[in-house]
């Protein structure tokens, strides 16, 4: 009976039957690896030329693309996956819901050994799964395909912002970025901006706490977090300068000047870029 049941499983593997998981692990996932129109493209391409037959996406009301929208370009809605060979998530699935000898890509963080994550890779390799783990396919100069996006670095920063708000408030500093909310809080990334200018023009006009300033955002590298937390940056007055003159920043004035007005560092934030061996 189990050599029955394993030859079955096998044979799903390249069936053409794609299946998106509902994301259960964290309560704040609302991506998706196929959007409703990959769906279409993959549905309606054929499968002599997509190699996709069906595609049974798990119900979910919090996924950002209603399950509606891939009923209307042909995916069917089911809890059970067990017709699927490859099935797609953004994190990993629940221990309990992975199904023997099928092939599985995600984000699974196991290729570093991270403890925690080390029974999820017990039961892959338990269950004869084939992984794909998005960060490690690469291209024939080794360099990946699949990596963050702009859109991390952006909503990042927005996020620290809301957070650095709330962190001075405990410290007992009001600043302008009380204002703002976390980024899952604005229907586009236009609303998220804006309100980042507004907490800019706040700044410009009202200043900082001197106690606080200057204030210097550092940003690590030049990859697509970084440049996506950059574009957020600029939205505040600002100034770029460089790691070497970041001491000389700190002996300047506290923020006030000699006739008690307050200098030009609490009407801006500073920005500085340290490539990795300036880090190391």
């Amino acid at each position: 009976m189990n050599m029955m049941n394993s030859s079955g499983d096998e044979e799903k593997l390249g069936n053409g039957v794609v299946g998106i998981l509902a994301e259960s692990v964290n309560k704040w996932e609302r991506r998706t690896p196929l959007t409703p129109s990959h769906c279409a493209r993959l549905l309606h391409g054929g499968k002599d030329r997509t190699g996709v037959s069906r595609i049974l996406v798990q119900p979910s009301g919090k996924r950002i693309h209603h399950d509606a929208l891939y009923e209307d370009v042909g995916c069917e809605i089911s809890d059970d996956l067990s017709d699927c060979g490859l099935i797609l998530g953004i994190k990993q699935p629940k221990l309990e819901m992975i199904l023997p000898e099928r092939a599985y890509a995600f984000f699974s963080h196991t290729h570093k050994a991270q403890e925690e994550n080390m029974p999820l890779l017990d039961k892959i390799l338990s269950e004869r799964v084939t992984l794909y783990d998005y960060e490690l396919i690469v291209g024939d100069h080794g360099r990946r395909l699949l990596a963050f996006g702009k859109y991390a670095g952006r909503a990042g920063l927005v996020d620290f912002l809301h957070g650095l708000g709330q962190r001075y408030l405990s410290q007992g500093y009001s600043t302008p970025f009380l204002s703002l909310g976390s980024s899952y809080m604005y229907s586009s990334l236009a609303a998220a901006k804006a309100a980042v200018i507004s907490v800019g023009e706040e700044i410009a006009s009202q200043g900082l706490p001197s106690g606080i300033c200057p204030l210097v955002f550092v940003f690590t590298g030049t990859g697509n977090v970084s440049l996506g937390a950059q574009e957020i940056f600029k939205l505040l007055p600002h100034t770029f300068v460089e790691p070497s003159q970041l001491p000389e920043l700190f002996v300047k004035d506290k923020g006030i000047s000699q006739n008690g007005k307050s200098t030009k560092r609490v009407h801006q934030v500073y920005g500085c870029i340290i490539s990795s061996q300036e880090l190391y």
